[in-house]
């Protein structure tokens, strides 16, 4: 099987440990800057022309790494590879779906998963009554396309909150309002899916006195087992995105498990590390088992 990965940085812990996975297990594979992907259309065949050469005929499934720095155009040489055939793990889409938080949680909203309250609003007139919504402060602020723990604020009080959520409708940004659950403990859980499966999932402890949880904002993780509500909803939540591969973020709360955020394209070093689960070559057979190579 010839299988591409998409990646703007080859020497990415994710990437360095599908692509030396797939070789293992006697595959052609590829590292490919998709951020140097051109794509030609009209006068015959569509073309992606990756250094001076056509590539849209050669992989059979492609693995998209796509950031939010480059999504624009890496959703775009993704969703010319679907329309060429190429078998994807994350599709167009879902990697545009995923990306939003905003519209993930539309979403799951939409088929009855539950998620912490929210409020979406570009009004900045009545942001007292948007933080009102949500029980009152604390909440927490997000950015509608932040990601690894960037552009996620905790607003202790109310004066602080209208204060940054009125910056951040001055400079036109997309944000949304979440209640903040004390009782998480500034701790999430990540569960990693393939196939309609759970496959690895971990906890997560932010640093002493930050709620955040992330791991690359210098947060702790160890192995854990998911109960069956919370293994259900990540399962669904890869599903409802049509993503067989996601990392599904959830905390748990006095009211249950909440779903908080479902990644099209989940980094391995921190699951890996801790759980000490070969995530990467689950991924390869999952391809091996579901994908035809061309004749």
């Amino acid at each position: 099987m010839t299988i591409f990965i998409l990646s703007v940085n080859e020497h990415i812990y994710s990437t360095q440990r599908i692509y030396k996975e797939a070789l293992r297990r006697g595959h052609k594979v590829e590292i490919i800057n998709h951020l140097k992907c051109s794509i030609k259309l009209g006068d015959g065949k569509p073309a992606i022309l990756y250094n001076g050469k056509n590539i849209i005929d050669i992989p059979d499934v492609i693995i998209p790494r796509i950031g939010v720095s480059a999504m624009k155009h890496g959703t775009t040489v993704v969703k010319e590879f679907e329309t060429n055939g190429v078998y994807s793990t994350a599709s167009y889409l879902g990697i545009v779906d995923a990306q939003n938080k905003a519209r993930t949680l539309q979403i799951m909203s939409r088929n009855g998963l539950p998620i912490p309250q929210t409020v979406f609003s570009v009004d900045a007139e009545n942001i007292g009554e948007q933080i009102d919504l949500l029980g009152g402060s604390p909440v927490i602020i997000k950015l509608q396309e932040g990601t690894h723990g960037s552009g996620v604020i905790l607003a202790e009080s109310k004066k602080s909150a209208m204060s940054i959520i009125d910056t951040m409708h001055g400079t036109n940004t997309s944000i949304l309002l979440q209640e903040f659950i004390q009782e998480s403990n500034s701790e999430d859980i990540r569960a990693f899916i393939v196939n309609g499966k759970v496959v690895s999932s971990m906890k997560r402890k932010g640093l002493e006195g930050d709620f955040r949880s992330n791991i690359h904002k210098g947060g702790s993780g160890h192995k854990v087992t998911l109960t069956p509500e919370e293994e259900e909803i990540a399962i669904k939540a890869a599903q409802h995105l049509e993503l067989p591969i996601a990392g599904v973020d959830m905390i748990r709360s006095k009211r249950g498990p909440l779903l908080i955020e479902v990644n099209s394209t989940p980094g391995l070093q921190g699951i890996e590390t801790y759980t000490k689960d070969n995530i990467a070559k689950t991924i390869i057979k999952f391809l091996e088992e579901n994908v035809q190579p061309k004749l």
